[in-house]
């Protein structure tokens, strides 16, 4: 059931600044004049909540060792409260459709994405952003009818084979590792590698055909680790408009001449660089160039970067628009219900997704029972 409260005293960031007005909650959505109970928010702030267009920090959480998970939701459950308690209220979970295997494999996708349709959630709108590696030229098909079937929202096509390694007949870095991962031989699993690297002529194609079809279902699409302002320019053609984690500047300042939205890595910016030598996102930021910070790899960054920039649209306002998402990302009444309270040491004493507590810690539970 969503709450009816009206939150007094505490600093609320609005679309026009920060105030001190009372900010109120019912239906689900952000009211427009003082409803239900009162509580005394002093010392604290209320800013929108935290909407990450892409993690995949959940894979921790339904897959911790080798046939340890068996009944999904469990995992979902934790991967909701560890989103809820570093406040974010609306979640794309990037699920990987890869040649890797194991859960980034087809099958644990598919075994995700109906574990996620059929979850309850208890609040928090966790949605899926599918991730798909573009040599698998066998699976185009399978993708287009997933992602009509399930109504997946947000595609992102990837290209993670090792081409330089296997275009020297080398043999590619972590091969023993992934090969163990994905149930092949090593030997298994480097004939795939060099059979999909050897289709690479057949991929624009094929990439066209499938971002048509997609394109015509109205589904969000992107490019992954761009380096290239050419590269570019031809995921643009194709359509994939959103450029996710450029690696260069350069191909950051091609996507944002273009008009095309960015998503950064938010801890990139909290670790003050790329662990990998990729452009920082901070300096991209500070040239203009950003529309939002995505958890990655770990949920608490985009709390910590938002915080460390000063810049509460970059996990707000920025990545509701990116993902057209007109119903939230700002405390405007009749807006989702989206919110969370931090201390005074930027710690989350709640999150409300929904209009529903979906995390409640410290003096602010406190205050929420009192």
């Amino acid at each position: 059931m969503s709450l009816s409260l009206t939150f007094e005293n505490a600093q609320v960031l609005r679309p026009g600044g920060v105030d001190y007005a009372p900010l109120s909650i019912a239906g689900g959505v952000i009211a427009q004049a003082p409803v239900g109970r009162r509580i005394d928010l002093s010392g604290f702030r209320i800013l929108p909540g935290i909407i990450d267009a892409h993690g995949d920090g959940f894979e921790r959480h339904l897959a911790p060792r080798r046939g340890a998970m068996t009944d999904l939701a469990v995992g979902l459950a934790s991967a909701e409260a560890d989103l809820a308690a570093n406040g974010i209220t609306t979640a794309m979970l990037a699920q990987f459709w890869s040649w890797e295997g194991g859960m980034r494999g087809p099958d644990f996708a598919r075994r995700m994405i109906e574990a996620l349709a059929r979850y309850r959630t208890l609040g928090t709108d966790m949605r899926v952003q599918l991730r798909f590696e573009t040599h698998l030229l066998d699976d185009y098909d399978a993708i287009a009818d997933l992602v009509q079937r399930h109504g997946i929202g947000f595609v992102v096509f990837n290209d993670h084979l090792p081409h330089d390694a296997l275009a020297k007949g080398k043999r590619p870095p972590r091969l023993t590792g992934q090969a163990l991962k994905s149930g092949r031989s090593p030997e298994a699993h480097h004939a795939l590698l060099k059979r999909l690297h050897e289709a690479g002529p057949q991929v624009p194609a094929a990439m066209a055909g499938l971002a048509a079809r997609l394109g015509e279902m109205g589904v969000i699409m992107g490019s992954h680790d761009d380096c290239t302002a050419q590269g570019r320019a031809t995921a643009r053609r194709l359509g994939l408009r959103v450029a996710e984690f450029p690696e260069t500047q350069e191909a950051a300042e091609a996507a944002a001449a273009a008009g095309d939205p960015v998503i950064l890595g938010a801890p990139n910016v909290v670790r003050g660089g790329s662990h990998s030598g990729n452009v920082s996102a901070a300096q991209l930021i500070g040239d203009g160039i950003g529309n939002a910070l995505a958890s990655d790899y770990h949920y608490p960054a985009p709390l910590q970067a938002a915080l460390m920039l000063g810049d509460w649209g970059l996990v707000s306002s920025g990545p509701a628009r990116l993902l057209g998402l007109s119903d939230r990302g700002s405390l405007e009444p009749g807006k989702r219900a989206d919110l969370v309270v931090l201390d005074q040491h930027g710690r989350v004493g709640a999150t409300i997704a929904g209009g529903r507590v979906t995390h409640l810690a410290g003096e602010a539970a406190t205050r929420f029972i009192a």
